[in-house]
């Protein structure tokens, strides 16, 4: 889903290179099949988007992707920046598994790492640098801590009498894990002076310029206390949703979220989020509150993801993520008062609620063509007839290769019109929903068998050819004489996310 336009690339065949043999665009530099294992080989830290021209998402990351590059070579930062056309070298991105655009991993000393950190120029370099630099900094005085507290927004600092001591060790290691906040680590006793940290050989504290303004670690310090520590208490009890935050909201440790949408210009704005903030307080750590400005253009792709109308803001969602899932729910009593809140929640978590579900409206011709239209309401009913084969094409409006695939898949549909055991079918996924029918990227295409209702994944060719057959085994079986080699229409098995 990102960036900008195909580059030439410079084929080089000297076996060694330096930083110049490497083309750059904008400070990033290009890489393809030829020479991208010499560009990991010659930068200790590099991270490498993996993008797609005509991909919205990489066109917005471009910008501040460049930005990011530049700063960092002034800096003459050991970092580097790199891109690849994965619409042109194909083996790379079926070497890194590429499922979506635009993918970032970081390389370091050749070994990659899933990028997650902000989409501005300002949260990718922070974030390289944290990966590039020692796990946690050493401070050797007042002053230096006095400063790595004013510098950043959120640090965390481990007081460790010796360096040598469990704590010390599991400290770092939780420091070197952590891609969100700054960590710093000292032995001065000046240092604990200062913090107010007395009669104790370890301690670690998280200081934040909001809420309470610091946190202590109570208990045992080790690897995963610290963690939990850290991923309660370094953002805001109601997080404002931004593209800085939405990874850390959504990637982070804490997987159930109460969402909050509402407009900043809305006069109850500073009242309703003074209601989640005090649910909040007791929530912290176990579901964690996020508000949506319905005033900001990019928001509404949440809001539109969440099926929530115009009409009904201000108001509020439950979401609950699994690796392959997010549940979502969506309260009768849509009042966002610190009462009806916790009601909503206690009954989450009790188990009463049930996923929401979205769907749009039957359409009155859904069946008027020979590809059928099925949404929430009509999919049982059709794609779980137990006297037919039903193939059904999950989709997304926006994804190139379901774009490609349209036109094939009506001529599909045509070829089968006449056939009553067979039916045709496509679903858009991103105004429906299915409780137990996965789809994790797009197209997804699935076929419910007659009798059983069997699931079965399509992971086969996306020709005409290729679909027929998968339908009718027994009749498309020829002799190898006797194949046709025209060409037909294809489409790349690369599904989108």
């Amino acid at each position: 889903m990102l960036l900008f336009a195909i580059v030439p690339f410079v084929l080089l065949k000297s076996g060694a290179f330096a930083d110049d043999d490497f083309p750059l665009e904008e400070g990033v530099l290009v890489l393809g099949d030829d020479n991208f294992q010499a560009a990991v080989d010659a930068n200790p830290f590099m991270l490498v988007e993996f993008y797609a021209p005509w991909c919205g998402h990489c066109k917005s990351l471009a910008p501040e992707y460049a930005k990011a590059a530049t700063a960092l070579a002034e800096d003459d930062s050991a970092v580097k920046l790199a891109k690849v056309d994965t619409t042109i070298h194909k083996k790379l991105g079926e070497k890194f598994e590429i499922r979506g655009f635009p993918t970032l991993k970081f390389f370091k000393n050749g070994v990659p790492q899933e990028y997650s950190g902000g989409r501005t120029a300002d949260g990718i370099i922070e974030w390289v640098e944290k990966k590039s630099g020692p796990a946690a900094k050493t401070l050797v005085s007042k002053d230096e801590a006095n400063a790595f507290v004013e510098a950043h927004k959120v640090v965390v600092i481990g007081f460790f009498k010796d360096l040598e001591a469990d704590e010390a060790v599991a400290f770092s290691t939780a420091a070197d894990l952590n891609e969100n906040v700054k960590f710093g680590i000292t032995t001065n006793e000046e240092v604990f002076e200062l913090f107010e940290v007395k009669d104790k050989a370890a301690a670690v504290i998280l200081f934040k310029k909001f809420d309470e303004g610091k946190n202590v670690l109570e208990g045992e310090i080790t690897e995963e206390s610290i963690a939990t520590f850290v991923a309660a208490n370094y953002l805001p009890l109601v997080v404002p949703f931004t593209t800085e935050t939405a990874p850390m909201i959504f990637q982070g440790t804490i997987k159930s979220h109460l969402l909050v949408f509402v407009s900043t210009k809305d006069e109850e704005h500073d009242a309703i989020v003074e209601e989640a903030t005090k649910v909040a307080k007791d929530m912290r750590g176990e579901i964690l509150f996020v508000t949506v400005d319905t005033d900001v253009k990019d928001n509404m792709k949440v809001v539109e993801f969440f099926g929530i109308e115009e009409t009904e803001i201000p108001t509020f969602r439950l979401t609950a993520t699994s690796p392959n899932d997010m549940l979502k729910y969506k309260p009768e009593n849509t009042d966002i008062s610190e009462i009806n809140l916790r009601t909503f929640i206690d009954l989450f978590k009790a188990g009463e609620l049930k996923p929401h579900l979205k769907s749009q409206d039957l359409p009155e011709d859904w069946d008027a063509q020979h590809v059928k239209v099925l949404v929430g309401s009509n999919f049982a009913e059709v794609a779980l007839d137990t006297t037919k084969d039903v193939l059904v094409k999950f989709y997304a409006p926006w994804c190139g290769h379901c774009k490609t695939l349209a036109p094939i898949w009506d001529e599909l549909g045509e070829a089968f019109k006449d056939n009553d055991k067979i039916v045709i079918a496509k679903m858009d996924m991103t105004v429906n929903e299915l409780e137990n029918v996965e789809v994790s990227g797009f197209p997804t295409i699935k076929m419910f068998m007659a009798g059983t209702n069997k699931e079965v994944d399509y992971d086969g060719g996306r020709t005409l050819k290729d679909l027929v057959k998968f339908l009718t085994p027994e009749e498309t079986e020829k002799p190898a004489e006797a194949e046709d080699d025209e060409d037909e229409p294809t489409v790349d098995v690369k599904d989108e996310l």
